[in-house]
């Protein structure tokens, strides 16, 4: 491979390597011209952990340091974030050096504007969306496997799966949720299937963090039977009459625009909906009510409903009918990236019950040496470790281009039961403290309840498993 000189870089590609930092440490490199950007890549996927990109930069040589710009060889640090004390960059299955350089930047971001701030916004039930989304979106995480012309780093689904892990770092369950929403739930059927222009509209401005973009799949009637929705979206003339109501919608009250599944015939369930791009300051979009729920406080979710709502024939997804088949796609990724966070979150959980046990005593001793207690936590980390290594075999799959279905489906029924189970164990150990609103393990056990329920519930999950092992009953 040719090593790229810095001679050869023209005065407008040094411009587009720099990253409006907002107030962010570390700049993550945008590549910008598509020469550049291909060859860097290589290296990237390669996992090359030393190798300078650049003839000329080395060490302290690099011309743009003074500008604040970092080579992700200079950002991997020699004690990478794992989620394992033992796991180093040579031993992991699915990482390479640029993975956890990826992870390190991002912990940074977290650490020093979304931490600080969560119990505020789980106060006030909802996060300040687009300022947040803004700051991601300059460092390149709202966009880690999308393409690189509408502004993403190009590259493939395991280092979403890496941004996930990172982001259970974050000291609530309903902000990941929403910048999920963003990169990866509303956003995948348009960069695989939309036009240039639709891309150009909604895309590039999510990606960038720009706009805050919502879903709007699940319906009163119709949560994980994806099938049975009532939108309609009805074709006069140039443009599509919408009709109808969306529930559960998170980043609702503060969507510039929705990824909308609608009805647009009469025929078989599978085969009449299309997905649209919906800007949701038209008229007849109405934001019924922001909904009060049991946990995720910081992330705001809405009902929304639709009168007479007019869009363009352009903005429809790919082609009209293939919504359904576009949504069940992308549903590996979704299920796949929910695990990856919440691994991180159990991780956690995990550490701070032993340091709390371990200084906390009773009968004369840490509540940690009771072997109840010891033996309860090896159990849990075990499963955690598990479910861990089910996740990065499904990745690995996936990224080669195999269909990983059931496995992600196992997944996502394995996260949300034991979750539930560890929270619960491991508020127990908390004792009193546990049933307050001053520790993590208690924001924890509310707001993971819903993995068992959003995206799939279990009994969806054991469904689709059945199928896969035919054991349904035949009709």
């Amino acid at each position: 491979m040719p090593v790229i000189n810095v001679e050869d870089l023209t005065d407008k590609d040094k411009a587009v390597m720099e990253v409006n930092q907002l107030k962010i440490e570390v700049k993550l490199e945008r590549w910008l011209t598509s020469k550049c950007c291909e060859e860097i890549k290589e290296y990237i996927q390669a996992g090359v952990e030393e190798d300078i990109l650049v003839k000329g930069i080395a060490e302290d040589k690099n011309p743009f340091k003074e500008k604040g710009v970092r080579w992700l060889s200079e950002n991997v640090s020699s004690k990478p974030v794992t989620s394992s004390a033992s796991e180093t960059t040579g031993d992991h299955l699915i990482y390479t050096a640029e993975h956890f350089a990826l992870k390190e930047s991002l912990r940074k971001i977290i650490d020093q504007e979304i931490n600080p701030y969560v119990d505020q916004w789980e106060a006030e039930r909802t996060f300040p969306a687009h300022k947040i989304f803004k700051i991601l979106g300059s460092a390149g995480f709202l966009g880690v496997n999308k393409p690189v012309e509408y502004g993403g780093l190009g590259l493939d689904f395991s280092y979403s799966v890496a941004v996930a892990e990172e982001l259970g770092n974050i000291r609530c369950g309903g902000v990941p949720m929403a910048i999920g929403v963003q990169s990866d739930m509303a956003t995948p059927a348009l960069a695989r299937f939309g036009s240039a222009e639709l891309k150009k509209e909604f895309l590039l401005p999510s990606i960038m963090g720009d706009k805050v973009a919502c879903l709007g799949v699940s319906e009163v009637g119709a949560g994980s039977d994806v099938s049975s929705i009532k939108t309609k979206a009805v074709r006069q003339g140039d443009e599509y009459v919408i009709n109808g109501g969306k529930m559960w919608t998170t980043n609702g009250t503060q969507a510039d625009w929705m990824c909308l599944l609608a009805n647009t015939s009469d025929g078989p369930p599978h085969r009449n909906k299309s997905l649209f791009c919906l800007p949701m300051n038209l008229p007849g979009v109405q934001i019924a009510r922001k909904i009060d729920k049991l946990g995720m406080w910081s992330s705001d979710t809405a009902e929304v409903f639709f009168d007479d709502v007019r869009i363009p024939c352009n903005n429809i997804i790919g082609q009209e009918g293939m919504g359904f088949t576009y949504q069940m796609l992308q549903f590996q990724e979704e299920r796949l990236w929910a695990v990856a966070n919440v691994l991180t979150v159990m991780d956690n959980i995990i550490q701070e019950t032993i340091q709390y046990t371990r200084q906390r005593k009773i009968f004369k001793q840490p509540v940690l040496y009771h072997q109840t207690v010891h033996f309860r936590l090896a159990e849990l980390q075990t499963e955690v470790e598990l479910l861990r290594s089910l996740l990065h075999r499904a990745t690995a799959l996936y990224i080669k281009g195999n269909d990983v279905t059931k496995l992600a489906s196992m997944a996502k029924l394995k996260g949300g039961r034991l979750v539930r189970e560890l929270s619960d164990s491991c508020l127990q150990f908390w004792g009193g403290m546990g049933f307050t609103s001053d520790v993590l393990v208690t924001r924890v056990y509310r707001d993971t309840r819903l993995m068992s329920i959003g995206g799939g519930a279990d009994e969806v999950m054991l469904g689709i498993i059945s199928k896969y092992m035919d054991t349904l009953p035949r009709k």
